[in-house]
């Protein structure tokens, strides 16, 4: 990766798209690290996730990471998710957050030097481009290590450099051990034993 110390940057993260390419790779992304990474990288001035968020529903999965985030040095972008029946007469759910990031990138980028967009999706290939015509420089983070890759070529092409996030897996990778812990709590991990009651 090439940064410029004194370079003014910030990471633009379609969360859906960075999802899946992590979970393409086979691991989950630390976010804590990656922050403080990119932080080493140059003057780190936002680091912002977009998502679309499903309203309705008592509980979403995606809900304790986004609290996390908003708590922990990122800004969060969300809208509700939209709901339609397509000419099949299937269910399907929208929730694209291209439009939102582009803005907000264009809008920042008078503050910024250099722009780090985490998704592989062609469709921001001329956002790219229009950034470059503002002297800013991109870097695009995906993969190409998967079958199929998961970036646009026209996108890869267009950026001033491509990060291949399956490099970054060792300094931004949550340890799977950790994930593992999280999810089988020991009955003496949650209560001391003078907690436990015999009935």
């Amino acid at each position: 990766m090439h940064f410029y110390p004194n370079e003014r940057v910030a990471l633009f993260i379609d969360g859906a798209n960075l999802y899946a390419t992590a979970k393409s790779l086979g691991f989950d992304i630390d976010y804590k690290r990656l922050l403080a990474l990119f932080g080493t990288k140059g003057q780190l001035i936002r680091a912002l996730y977009y998502t679309a968020l499903a309203e309705e529903q008592e509980y979403s999965s995606i809900r304790p990471l986004i609290d996390w985030l908003d708590y922990n040095g990122y800004t969060m972008v969300t809208k509700p998710t939209k709901e339609f029946t397509d000419a099949t007469g299937r269910r399907k759910i929208k929730g694209n957050m291209d439009i939102e990031l582009a803005v907000d990138a264009m809008e920042l980028s008078e503050h910024l030097d250099h722009i780090v967009l985490f998704s592989g999706d062609g469709d921001f290939r001329s956002l790219v481009e229009a950034l470059q015509h503002k002297g800013k420089r991109v870097s695009v983070v995906s993969t190409l290590t998967t079958n199929p890759p998961m970036v646009a070529d026209e996108l890869r092409r267009q950026a001033d450099q491509f990060i291949d996030l399956a490099y970054l897996q060792n300094e931004i990778g949550r340890d799977p051990a950790e994930r593992a812990q999280r999810r089988r709590p020991e009955p003496h991990d949650e209560f001391d034993s003078e907690d436990l009651i015999e009935t």
